[in-house]
């Protein structure tokens, strides 16, 4: 290989998680010529220190307090988890931080893999340099599309470098169970996080700015996950703010807002993301380097024709089953104009728009109680100004939930645009609703009416049965 070599293809995507292993997917589906450019796993964040090792994590602490609301199954599960095959388990789901068997699949597909950095140098031009310092030249006929994703954002705190805090990639991946922890934040990792790390026997303490937790979700569903907590042990305080941390020798000391004083041996900052698009050669196209990516509903970037920008980097959706659905949306866009499609299908729902980013984004956070939304809370339909009714459901009143647990405690809530009478959205909370959230996304995507749900009969005995429950209260109110 000469010290830079040129090679051209029909697309380059830079980035080679799950959006970017998707994108690269769809156009060699279609006949396209491909090149992935990685710098570090392929597999990306979402297979080595986000998705696949935090619910690894989980799944053994909610099968436990599952199985610790059943009769004849509670007293044999009263023990310790064992931590240690916790760990062994996450890290064969992460397969031990290599990339093998990813880097076999994208052959598999067709396309070629270069790792480095990737850095756009020109209209359609990719420089990477390689981990021996060669570069090659990478030029796309038809597209270039960025799918880096994110990372952590850490605050500006007075000492917090020293400290050495983790982040989200050491609390999936971390070796050991600190005996105390401080997570800061009140999103989904935070949440996740703090009920993993206490259930493996840390002592947790829950920092939040601000009144309540999943502030994107319905208020009852942070509120019950924060309940839960409080009652697993971790100590849940809201409504406070740190203002330095310091490390005094293996104890890292916490200070905050409300005078306290909070001494831990690890401290975890959830605080929020930022796009990872400071060294992608932006400058270079005229773009900001460090921003996100603004994009149409084909996932291309705004005033360009041939710059992508899929997943996390255009903030649209930050959840790696929606950079996924943009990804096939964006590959089928990217074969439609490479092929001279005249006219891209661009109404709502069509083949080449990403309309469910708007309308019907779903999310579930593995906490115990679990907590699964889809569409639009109340709040946020009532602030875009649509004319709604929301109706509530206690979940201990399905049959299906006094089964699946004793004492079962949760809630579900849809949000009816009456004018139109179909869902904006569906939230549900308690143990095992994750697995209800597809159903409720079918029926928001799908603007299924409620007349037309009245014919989907639910099983009996199942948790499912809720729906009957929340048509029948829409219907009788």
């Amino acid at each position: 290989m000469t010290e830079t070599e040129s090679i051209a293809y029909d697309v380059v995507v830079l980035g080679a998680g799950p959006v970017g292993e998707n994108v690269a997917d769809r156009t060699r589906a279609a006949g396209l010529s491909t090149a992935v450019v990685e710098s570090e796993l392929v597999g990306g964040e979402c297979s080595y220190w986000a998705c696949m090792p935090s619910k690894a994590l989980l799944r053994p602490v909610i099968a436990r307090a599952d199985a610790r609301r059943v009769p004849g199954l509670s007293q044999a599960v009263r023990g310790p988890l064992d931590a240690a095959a916790v760990l062994a388990h996450r890290d064969e789901f992460t397969s031990h931080w290599k990339d093998d068997g990813q880097v076999a699949w994208l052959d598999g597909i067709g396309a070629d893999l270069h790792r480095g950095q990737g850095r756009l140098s020109g209209t359609r031009e990719v420089t990477v340099e390689g981990p021996d310092g060669e570069r090659r030249v990478l030029t796309a006929r038809h597209a270039v599309a960025v799918c880096t994703g994110t990372r952590a954002a850490l605050p500006d705190l007075p000492g917090l470098a020293q400290v050495k805090p983790w982040t989200s990639r050491e609390a999936t991946s971390a070796q050991a169970v600190p005996g105390r922890l401080i997570v800061v934040g009140g999103g989904v990792v935070a949440v996740e996080m703090a009920t993993a790390w206490q259930a493996l026997g840390s002592q947790v303490t829950l920092l939040v700015r601000g009144k309540g937790v999943l502030p994107r979700m319905e208020p009852f569903a942070g509120e019950l996950v924060i309940e839960s907590l409080k009652e697993a042990g971790a100590d849940v305080r809201t409504g406070t703010s740190v203002t330095a941390v310091t490390r005094e020798g293996p104890t890292v000391v916490a200070l905050t807002d409300t005078a306290d004083r909070i001494e831990a041996d690890e401290i975890l900052f959830a605080t929020g993301r930022e796009p990872r698009t400071d060294d992608l050669g932006l400058e270079t196209v005229g773009l900001e380097p460090g921003s996100w990516l603004s994009v149409d509903d084909s996932l291309r970037v705004t005033g360009s024709a041939w710059l992508y920008a899929v997943g996390d980097v255009n903030h649209r959706a930050l959840l790696t089953h929606q950079g996924k659905y943009q990804a096939r949306i964006a590959g089928a866009a990217i074969a439609a104009r490479a092929s001279g499609v005249p006219l891209l299908e661009t109404d709502p729902w069509g083949a080449h728009t990403a309309t469910a980013d708007h309308a019907a984004v779903p999310q579930v956070v593995f906490t115990d109680p679990e907590a699964a939304s889809v569409g639009l809370s109340l709040a946020e339909a009532e602030q875009a100004g649509r004319r709604v009714r929301a109706v509530d459901i206690d979940l201990s009143r399905i049959a299906g939930a006094s089964l699946y647990a004793d004492g079962y405690r949760g809630q579900a809530r849809m949000v009816v645009d009456i004018n139109r009478e179909i869902l904006l959205g569906v939230t549900f909370v308690g143990p095992g609703v994750g697995e209800l959230i597809h159903s409720a996304t079918i029926a928001v995507a799908g603007e299924v009416p409620i007349s037309r749900l009245w014919h989907a009969v639910p099983s009996y005995p199942t948790v499912s049965e809720v729906w009957l429950r929340l048509l029948e209260a829409y219907r009788d109110a």
